[in-house]
């Protein structure tokens, strides 16, 4: 990999210091990224400029210049040129998706003409330029065959026994109206522990059929082998996994239920009730959680009787988890993976506040979806294959018994 060496004089560093925060932070990304391409070109060539070296393999032929629009405003970049193969570079290839797809879903806005002062101002820090029309449809028609690619490509291959989903509402224009748009969204984990978001999709609300369609969707792409389900308890969501995966277990994230039950207690109690939820989810094994449990409900029965009603009836699908081994259970016992994604959605759309239609939800929060995907490919795995590998069997099994229970209280209630 090529190093790269900064060096600024003593006029460059007085202008570091004294400029406006903007312009020096322009000068200085156009200093790193122009030693940067030099640097490439350097190992390309195997060579340095003026070396005679036995490695080298080609000869310089100039630069040419080349403009980057960035957040901070447009630079210019010298590209080196070679006399016999041409020079490639990861600059311009690793432009943000996602940083694309939100100037794509910007100017969008002012094009649809529901541009505000607000929106101009993020548009003009983040392009500094103004972008024809032609220019954003090129933009977004890459963007959209990347994102249909995505939300395409076969999952038959993808080992992925534990699987999260949720929904983001995001407000939209339609028919000259606003209305909220869900975002569904579904993030797997793999027999290795890595995870992967592995689809997502806009409707306009959460009710049986669209759930129902989005897992359809999952498993008709191929992903069939699913032992748990993790979300909240959205009632729609729990009739969609039976109806689709009826032999995959459903976990119910403890973060939410913890909530609803605070929700229904008073105020001074809601403390000591919150560390004894705490103890009793981080009970060793599943008998001792349900003695934790009794002796919550005998305790905070009388001063929170709807809560205790809460923690009674969600109890057994929150302890699903319990049938794995504590270092697999502790992570996939909430949904706190997927919240994260959940959150940088939320983030770039407060910049955007009312999306212009609903194409540019699934080309924006899509494109954040999959830049948030392929970080977490780079993230510690939270179990090792060959930990997994040694209990896959039981686990299957004693997921499918769960499942069976869970549908069969479904249908009775």
């Amino acid at each position: 990999m090529a190093q790269v060496n900064l060096t600024l004089n003593e006029q460059e560093i007085l202008q570091v210091f004294t400029g406006e925060r903007n312009d020096v932070l322009k000068f200085l990304l156009e200093r790193i990224l122009n030693e940067i391409l030099k640097a490439e070109s350097e190992e390309q060539l195997g060579a340095a400029k003026h070396e005679r070296s036995e490695t080298r393999v080609d000869y310089r032929n100039g630069t040419r210049e080349r403009e980057l629009t960035t957040r901070i405003g447009k630079i210019t970049l010298q590209v080196p040129r070679h006399r016999t193969e041409p020079f490639h570079t990861m600059i311009f290839d690793s432009y943000s998706r996602s940083e694309a797809s939100l100037i794509a879903t910007m100017i969008q806005m002012v094009i649809a003409g529901v541009s505000t002062r607000k929106v101009s101002k993020v548009i003009e820090t983040l392009c500094g330029e103004s972008y024809s029309k032609s220019m954003v449809s090129e933009l977004c028609k890459r963007l959209d065959e990347d994102i249909q690619r995505f939300r395409q490509q076969p999952l038959e291959e993808l080992d992925a026994p534990f699987l999260m989903v949720d929904a983001t509402y995001f407000k939209t224009r339609e028919n000259h109206r606003i209305v909220s748009k869900a975002f569904m969204v579904a993030l797997a984990i793999r027999g290795n522990g890595h995870r992967e978001v592995v689809g997502f999709n806009v409707y306009d609300t959460e009710n049986d059929y669209c759930w129902k369609q989005f897992l359809m969707d999952l498993k008709g792409r191929g992903l069939q082998s699913v032992n748990v389900i993790i979300s909240d308890a959205h009632k729609s969501i729990r009739k969609a996994i039976a109806e689709v995966y009826p032999d995959t277990a459903w976990q119910r994230c403890q973060v939410h239920l913890v909530r609803n039950i605070l929700n229904e207690t008073p105020p001074k109690y809601k403390e000591g009730l919150k560390t004894e939820l705490r103890e009793m989810f981080d009970a060793e094994d599943l008998p001792k959680a349900r003695k934790k449990r009794d002796e919550i409900i005998d305790d905070y029965g009388p001063v929170a009787e709807k809560a205790m009603e809460i923690l009674d009836e969600g109890f057994e699908d929150a302890m699903t988890v319990m049938m794995l081994p504590k270092y697999i259970r502790i992570a996939l016992r909430t949904t706190n993976i997927l919240e994260r994604l959940n959150r940088e959605l939320k983030r770039r759309s407060d910049v955007i506040q009312i999306f212009p239609n609903t194409g540019s939800v699934l080309r924006l929060m899509g494109a954040v979806a999959m830049a948030y995907s392929e970080e977490q490919s780079a993230v510690q795995s939270l179990f090792s294959g060959q930990k997994y590998d040694e209990i896959r069997v039981t686990i299957k099994d004693e997921s499918r018994e769960i499942a069976r229970r869970q549908v069969a209280l479904l249908k009775a209630a």
